[in-house]
């Protein structure tokens, strides 16, 4: 099982101080890696820290903001070598895309596209010079599969998957892997209304359309993506490159059920 050991190895896992990323974190740390984070505030960090604590790892957190290079760098230069760089900062706004301004279309592309190239950039010199990286890319089902008012956050993600195999077309000669995990529907704070019941105790109707198109027959958990992240931050997953593993339960293999 020492190919799927981390010891000795920094990953710096993006937008950690919640949810997703806390999660895939947390598994990296106690396979032995050494966790670095960023967040926007330092008292997110610091609550971060403090629950990264918790759970037995010393983590260093800091303010960054990844969409800036010049932040990215300086955030580089003070954590030192990366082996493993997470690109899991992101954000969704659902409008719909005749309704949705320029402005707000450039936001999530530039946080969801431009930022992980923006870190990405930042780590491989030096995982060049040490012979050596893993770079996951967080992406989505939305890689593969549009909705109605995810217009942004689909063509970012698409942007990302195809980012995910560029990488590894240009840079796989220097044993450097990047892959990406595509999350099913997750469940987290952020998706917790949409899994409420109602007053007369029914599922909520996109709890009730998840869960039916869903082989699994239910949400994922951020502990899914654990086991996933592990694999490909480890030596384990050193012939696999350009790939996107999806955990969703079955989804993207899935039809549907007749009505």
């Amino acid at each position: 099982m020492n190919m799927f050991s981390l010891e000795g190895r920094t990953a710096w896992v993006t937008g950690a101080s919640g949810g997703i990323g806390f999660a895939i974190a947390e598994a990296l740390g106690h396979a032995g890696a050494r966790i670095v984070f960023n967040c926007r505030s330092e008292s997110h960090a610091q609550k971060a820290i403090e629950a990264y604590r918790d759970k037995g790892i010393e983590a260093l957190g800091g303010v960054c903001d990844v969409t800036d290079e010049a932040s990215v760098r300086a955030f580089v230069d003070k954590a030192g070598d990366i082996d493993i760089l997470v690109n899991n900062a992101g954000i969704i706004k659902r409008v719909p895309m005749c309704e949705m301004t320029a402005e707000d279309f450039r936001q999530v592309v530039d946080i969801d596209l431009v930022a992980p190239f923006i870190c990405a950039k930042a780590v491989i010199p030096g995982m060049i010079r040490r012979g050596h990286g893993k770079i996951i890319n967080i992406c989505s089902m939305t890689s593969e599969l549009g909705r109605e008012t995810v217009s942004a956050y689909a063509a970012a993600k698409g942007g990302l998957k195809m980012l995910t195999r560029n990488i590894c077309a240009e840079y796989g000669q220097y044993n450097i892997q990047c892959n990406g995990i595509g999350p099913g529907y997750i469940a987290t704070p952020q998706t917790a209304p949409l899994r409420e019941r109602q007053p007369d105790g029914s599922r909520h109707p996109f709890d009730q359309f998840i869960v039916s198109r869903t082989p699994a027959v239910r949400w994922g958990e951020a502990e899914d993506l654990m086991g996933p992240a592990v694999f490909l931050a480890s030596d384990a997953s050193n012939f696999v490159n350009g790939h996107v593993l999806y955990v969703d339960g079955g989804i993207l293999a899935y039809i549907g059920k007749q009505p």
